[in-house]
């Protein structure tokens, strides 16, 4: 029998349940007829309209995305806005919809996890740990060899995929840094976090002027840790291979792709 919209929800329940998701999120199956048939999946950070369409152009009977589509109220859906032109596209085009968003940030192969195995941390635990230990928000670890806060910085420039935003780093180049902090996505909630204090350097997406001000400032004062700041959309991406491991294990005959297409939504820097 195929593989169905149904079978691919149950699958994603399993690898990602849906009671991991933090109370504020929307996740699961956002579009779609639980009984078509799904013989390939795209898997994208967002859905936007070149990952919708691209999607559509390799036949994918879904598009999985971390972050959801509708996550906050709409009052709309028509095909001039974008979040109703995407969902048009899609019912259009007989490709489901699904987001797996906060549920696969706190597993133990989810995007902090990712993020930290592509930067070989080892000793490797959760800034928030869940009941089950191996889970939860954010990951802490150690590098395999102590190095310099400018040499981890360019590091990671080979590590996440370029944007223009590039990395942006508070601290000294030469600073020395053995033990890291880091948060998938937005992160700057936890930079008062005894485990993200107690680390060399945080690296997380997003940081607002105020926070990392106050964060700076108080690794000047009395302790806090160096930070790095890099995409959002980058840090997240690097989840989607593993994702898509798991997925063919759970689906066999089902083709699961990642998406190469930036979503990060900058698209050039001037450079003062």
């Amino acid at each position: 029998m195929p593989t169905t919209v149904a079978d691919v929800t149950a699958a994603v329940e399993r690898l990602w349940p849906a009671a991991g998701a933090e109370p504020w999120d929307s996740v699961g199956l956002i579009a779609g007829d639980l009984d078509a048939p799904v013989e390939s999946i795209l898997l994208a950070v967002d859905a936007v309209l070149d990952t919708v369409d691209e999607a559509l152009e390799l036949g994918a009977g879904m598009l999985l995305v971390h972050h959801p589509l509708l996550l906050r109220g709409v009052t709309t859906v028509a095909s001039d806005r974008y979040k109703g032109a995407a969902l048009t596209r899609l019912i259009r085009g007989d490709c489901a919809l699904l987001a797996a968003h906060t549920n696969a940030d706190v597993v133990a192969t989810g995007t902090s996890a990712s993020f930290a195995a592509k930067l070989g941390l080892v000793d490797v635990r959760p800034i928030v740990p869940a009941a089950d230990p191996a889970r939860g928000i954010g990951r802490v670890g150690t590098l395999p060899a102590p190095t310099t806060l400018g040499t981890l910085a360019r590091a990671l420039g080979d590590i996440l995929p370029a944007t223009a935003s590039g990395i942006r780093v508070s601290g000294e180049f030469d600073a020395p840094v053995s033990t890291v902090a880091l948060c998938g996505g937005a992160g700057d909630a936890y930079l008062s976090h005894p485990e993200v204090l107690a680390a060399d350097v945080y690296i997380t997406s997003d940081l607002r002027h105020h926070p990392a001000s106050e964060a700076r400032e108080n690794a000047r004062a009395s302790r806090g840790p160096a930070l790095i700041d890099v995409s959002h959309w980058a840090s997240e991406w690097l989840w989607l291979e593993a994702a898509a491991a798991e997925l063919r294990a759970e689906l066999p005959g089902v083709e699961v792709t990642v998406s190469e297409l930036r979503t990060d939504p900058w698209d050039f820097t001037i450079i003062q």
